[in-house]
């Protein structure tokens, strides 16, 4: 199999890598993360994960690069992490009761060949509706800190989720059915 690579940090897409039984090494390299005004969330989580990937391809002459970027999209607004508990409350408050978008970009760049590939999926996000001490309750155990949206599906933040539509992985950060799809385009085969 090609060497793999995810031009990520993040702890979450590690585990979901995993899960799908793909070894591989993590390589970041930091990027510019501005989008023009008025570009489509779809189109700037694609164009995201490109940069990241590219950013690590450049270093490399063979293997296969994930990049990957997810956005939170409210009322037409990108929810990005918070910057602070008060942030976080404010995110959850306007989420309560409401559906939203999450929508992960990743792209799979070969080394080698320079071969490139760039997607986007999105998942509808349902909540129930929430009273302010289960916010501030939730938002006190840490877990929204380092997410955009202010919450982890894949924790304690699912109990704030009344239903999605899509699918749940692309929530926690990759959308692995597509992304599977997509790397047996690079020969990179799960089930074999």
């Amino acid at each position: 199999m090609k060497k793999l690579i995810l031009a990520s940090g993040s702890p979450r897409r590690q585990e979901l890598l995993k899960q799908m039984g793909l070894c591989f090494e993590v390589m970041v390299n930091p990027v510019d993360e501005t989008v023009l005004p008025g570009m489509p969330p779809t189109e700037a989580v694609a164009e995201l994960a490109y940069r990241k990937a590219m950013a690590v391809a450049a270093r490399l002459n063979e293997g296969i690069v994930i990049g990957a970027d997810t956005v939170v999209v409210h009322c037409g607004d990108i929810l990005g992490k918070p910057s602070g508990i008060a942030d976080a409350i404010n995110t959850l408050k306007s989420l309560s009761g409401t559906d939203h978008l999450v929508i992960t970009g990743f792209s799979i760049v070969d080394c080698a060949t320079g071969r490139l590939s760039k997607a986007s999926e999105t998942t509808r996000v349902f909540f129930r509706r929430l009273s302010d001490v289960q916010i501030e309750a939730y938002v006190r155990t840490g877990e929204p800190m380092d997410k955009a949206g202010s919450y982890g599906i894949q924790g304690l933040g699912a109990v704030l989720v009344k239903k999605i539509e899509g699918c749940y992985f692309n929530v926690v950060g990759l959308p692995l059915s597509s992304l599977a799809a997509q790397l047996r385009q690079f020969g990179v085969e799960m089930l074999k």
